[in-house]
């Protein structure tokens, strides 16, 4: 590896179909890899090392140079040097075999390591990519826009350049990132969701469980005053299962932690229902907003011949 000019040893290179070599700018596709490519690449070179476990897969990440971040629900995510937006370890932004499931696999000699995907292929810069779809469109002319034009009509690309001169959209680059930053924006917002969902379910259990346990409590004392007697048993098998069921709950929802008062739990359920409620709203609309962009992003791709590009790239492997 050479430091002084960030430049490192390529294993395996890929070749020609000739079995040349290709050079270090086709390899990179003549620009540097993107985060998530950098990320993907780092993770193959982790998993040829042959990580014991899934631990030592990421401290191998953190030897090189990738911060790793490990949030609630076991979500993983790398930071790539020099980078400040983290990229979640899943298969949705990593793409196929990039989930942690698999990545464990690959360490288990389950599976093999997974493929290193393509970069999609950006037009290039465009002065405006608003007049340009409409060159395009007002071309009428190309194997591009007759695929195009049987799938969509002018009132859904209208719609397309309306979407683009409101969110000033004027580059493909910025229609790219502010789609990408939509759906990384639903997605911590179904996170957040879930995760509060969960809270508020585990509390509402918990304060049912403190409920029960207190009403059957003196059941359970007299039970041991009777000295677990089987008359008394038979007289009150029901309550007794039910402090039995209760003081497991609260067991393991606690953990070993302090049993919170009841009102403090009422508090909590109530902050965590209001807190249900706005994210929920927040959650709808940002997935109006993703599925919006998605599909605007979509019927660019398509008039522009980006999406047929790629699918070429995929017949040729």
């Amino acid at each position: 590896m050479c430091i002084e000019h960030e430049l490192s040893v390529i294993q395996n290179p890929r070749q020609h179909s000739k079995g040349r070599f290709l050079h270090y700018g086709q390899w990179i596709g003549e620009k540097p890899p993107s985060a998530k490519q950098r990320v993907r690449l780092a993770i193959l070179a982790a998993l040829e090392k042959k990580p014991t476990d899934f631990a030592d897969f990421l401290r191998l990440m953190e030897e090189s140079g990738f911060a790793v971040k490990q949030g609630r629900g076991g979500v993983i995510s790398f930071l790539a040097p020099g980078q400040e937006k983290s990229t979640r370890l899943r298969a949705s932004t990593l793409g196929a075999g990039f989930d942690p499931e698999d990545i464990k696999a690959v360490i288990a000699g389950e599976r093999p390591l997974p493929e290193l995907p393509e970069e999609p292929t950006v037009p290039p810069r465009r002065v405006n990519l608003i007049i340009d779809i409409q060159e395009r469109m007002a071309q009428g002319k190309g194997p591009a826009y007759e695929r195009w034009a049987k799938v969509y009509n002018l009132k859904q690309m209208a719609a397309a350049l309306q979407y683009l001169q409101e969110h000033h959209l004027t580059d493909y680059a910025a229609l790219t990132a502010s789609t990408e930053a939509a759906v990384d924006h639903f997605h911590k917002l179904s996170d957040e969701l879930r995760t509060t969902e969960e809270a508020l379910s585990k509390t509402s259990e918990l304060m049912a469980a403190t409920v029960d346990y207190a009403k059957t409590r003196p059941v359970f004392d007299g039970y041991k005053a009777a000295r677990y007697s089987k008359k008394y048993l038979a007289q009150h098998e029901a309550e007794l299962a039910t402090y039995r069921a209760a003081k497991d709950t609260m067991n393991t929802i606690l953990n070993g932690a302090k049993l919170p008062k009841i009102e403090a739990l009422k508090k909590s359920r109530r902050e965590l229902a209001g807190q249900k409620k706005e994210l929920y709203a927040e959650y709808r609309d940002a997935q109006r907003q993703m599925r919006e962009a998605v599909a605007i992003k979509a019927n660019i791709d398509h008039l522009l011949g980006i999406t047929d590009e790629r699918e070429n790239k995929a017949q040729e492997r």
